[in-house]
């Protein structure tokens, strides 16, 4: 019976847990789960709206505007124009300029084939555009068609424009403006490289290789477009990294920019939006609706019908660009992360729907898919993509799990005794009592114990240069490590009572060895104390935090063991002078420079395997009596 309702049950959740981990793990590593992540993203990026002004990047707008004011001319006839765009834009000290549109011919060829005159005027029409190329500040663009291992799968410029590019450099001063459609149309990541290193190889340095982002932001940089890796934003960035989301600052329209028409006009360089864009990087692209250069992003989908604004292809680039070159970036949480959090709800989902009402554990699961998704938009707004279909993946099937299991008799025993116990004790005793099967007077009973108190020294003076955040932090991670040695040797944790730890050993079931149990368990609180101050050492090192260190107190002794407190709040612990004693020694540790300070009835309950150092008598306050006490050093091995 003790093995059915004690170690069995636990074999049984963490089957559970551990399942359910790997089944959803699977899922989001094959991809199955990728339309709902992809489609909650979505809705994160329209609820959250403009995420982040655009610092870097500027846009010059082909829009309505700029088409009106020049109705009769062929686009193929618009170099002229932009020279001089290209050239006011360097003249108001913007230092590289990225233009979106492939000009794969020049009206110089288009005017040659008619021949005669039209010939002869067009010889020098290009000149001024081919200086701007020439100035190797003007990023050209090009696109691709299939897979990329031949060079007739790249539309390139127009050769006249290839001829001015300095040293002929196509991968270091031509793009790729191709954009990542991965199958639903929803423009949503980005590559650094478009096209594989394996297809593109065989053509290496006569093809472009950056997508017109990284070129731009490369060229932005003062760096080398022919390396590897780069230093953009704060990050490295690597050539041939995996495709990552495109971190959107907003809904389109979000990124300042002029007309291209206001970039052209007489007065420009005395136009206050125009010499706004010293400083940064731009984008000379087509917004007007006609021109066919708009797409769908996240900001486009809806849940059930219609659709959003589309974005157009040069405001995308941006988007690229900027988060390149701000360092912004939207990071999916790595696989050990992710592993763990997965793991960590799966064992909780188990443990919480094995120990609640049917009912109420479909229902919790419902609540938990909203929380989840809120949690991964906080997530999200902080720039960490978490794997929320994973996540309900993982508690769904713990819930199934737990509520199958829960159809055995052996679980109906369980909810009997929990039905019995659960309303006074807590979820730690519980599963004491269901292992032992004994029945405890809830009433209260006088029982031998060993008690244990454990507090850091020099709180106060640490919380004070710490935020609260911190501070917290701090105590979770080190209440996490020292419960598991307690919990190790038999101890019953108690409480936490601020920076201290109360931990009975002995109760809620008697314990033969009670005492040493909690001098082994005082002895590798020590250690864990002294590991954890190289932890805070590495965590906070400018923060000139006292050297971490405990005290630990521990006294054996008579103890009243019993539920205490109202009807509608009550708690299972231990009350009496062994309690106040041990938490007065603890007190003491300080005062008389030791880690550990027992007193004499724990060490001769203890047996003869406690190494100890110094020895005196004190008192302590509150007790008449004198208490010898004992430096504990070490518990020897044995018995």
């Amino acid at each position: 019976m003790p093995g059915r309702f004690g170690t069995g049950r636990w074999l049984w959740l963490v089957f559970f847990a551990v399942a359910a981990c790997l089944i959803a793990e699977a899922l989001q590593r094959g991809g199955a789960l990728d339309t709902v992540d992809q489609r909650l993203q979505d809705f994160w990026f329209q609820w959250q709206g403009k995420r982040a002004e655009a610092r870097h990047v500027a846009i010059v707008a082909l829009d309505e505007e700029t088409l009106a004011a020049y109705p009769d001319d062929p686009m193929v006839f618009w170099t002229d124009r932009l020279a001089v765009a290209v050239a006011r834009l360097r003249a108001v000290g913007v230092t590289v300029v990225g233009l979106d549109m492939l000009l794969s011919i020049s009206p110089e060829r288009w005017l040659g084939k008619l021949g005669g005159d039209l010939r002869n005027a067009a010889r020098d029409y290009d000149r001024p555009f081919r200086e701007q190329v020439n100035s190797g500040q003007l990023v050209l663009a090009s696109t691709r068609s299939g897979a990329g291992g031949r060079e007739s799968d790249y539309l390139l410029p127009s050769p006249d424009y290839l001829l001015a590019l300095p040293g002929f450099d196509i991968p270091g001063h031509v793009a790729l403006a191709d954009l990542l459609d991965e199958g639903d149309g929803v423009i949503r990541r980005y590559r650094v490289a478009p096209v594989a290193r394996a297809e593109r190889a065989p053509l290496e340095g006569s093809i472009p290789v950056l997508g017109l982002p990284a070129l731009v932001a490369v060229r932005v940089a003062g760096l080398d477009p022919h390396a590897a890796s780069w230093m953009l934003g704060g990050r490295q960035v690597l050539r041939e990294q995996p495709a990552e989301l495109i971190p959107y600052f907003g809904p389109p329209g979000s990124f300042p920019g002029i007309s291209l028409r206001q970039l052209l006009a007489d007065d420009a360089l005395r136009d206050p939006a125009v010499t706004a864009l010293r400083g940064h990087a731009v984008l000379i692209g087509a917004t007007a609706a006609g021109l066919n250069d708009e797409h769908f992003t996240p900001y486009a989908t809806r849940l059930f019908s219609g659709r959003g604004t589309l974005m157009s292809g040069v405001e995308l680039h941006a988007n690229v660009l900027e988060s390149l070159l701000s360092g912004e970036r939207l990071q999916p949480l790595g696989a050990g992360a992710r592993g763990a959090t997965l793991l960590l709800l799966a064992t909780l989902a188990a443990v919480v729907f094995v120990t609640v009402p049917v009912w109420a554990g479909v229902l919790l699961w419902l609540v938990n898919l909203f929380v989840l998704s809120a949690a991964g938009f906080l997530a999200f707004r902080a720039g960490l993509l978490a794997p929320v279909a994973a996540y309900g993946v993982a508690t769904a099937i713990a819930l199934f799990s737990g509520l199958g299991w829960r159809l055995s008799g052996e679980e109906r025993e369980r909810s009997r005794l929990r039905q019995m116990f659960g309303r006074y004790v807590s979820n730690q005793v519980v599963e004491a009592l269901l292992k032992s099967g004994k029945r405890p007077q809830l009433g209260g009973q006088t029982q031998m114990v060993t008690v244990l108190f454990c507090d850091i020294r020099n709180f106060t003076t640490i919380s004070e240069r710490l935020n609260a955040r911190e501070v917290v932090e701090i105590l979770n991670t080190f209440f996490e490590r020292a419960c598991a040695p307690l919990l190790a040797e038999g101890g019953s944790i108690d409480k936490f009572i601020g920076d201290a730890i109360m931990v009975e050993f002995g109760s809620p079931l008697p314990l033969a060895d009670h005492a040493r149990r909690a001098l082994r368990a005082a002895i590798m609180l020590r250690t864990v104390a002294r590991d954890f101050a190289v932890w805070m050492t590495e965590r906070f090192p400018d923060h000139d935090l006292p050297k971490f260190a405990v005290g630990i107190g521990v006294h054996s002794g008579e103890a009243v063991i019993g539920t205490i407190g109202s009807k509608t709040r009550m708690e299972f612990t231990a009350i009496g002078d062994t309690v106040n004693l041990a938490s007065r020694l603890e007190g003491m540790t300080k005062e008389i420079g030791c880690v550990i300070l027992a007193s004499e009835s724990t060490i001769a309950a203890a047996g003869g395997a406690v190494v100890c150092g110094r020895s005196q008598v004190i008192r302590v306050k509150g007790r008449e009596e004198a208490v010898r006490v004992f430096e504990v050093l070490d518990v020897e091995a044995g018995e």
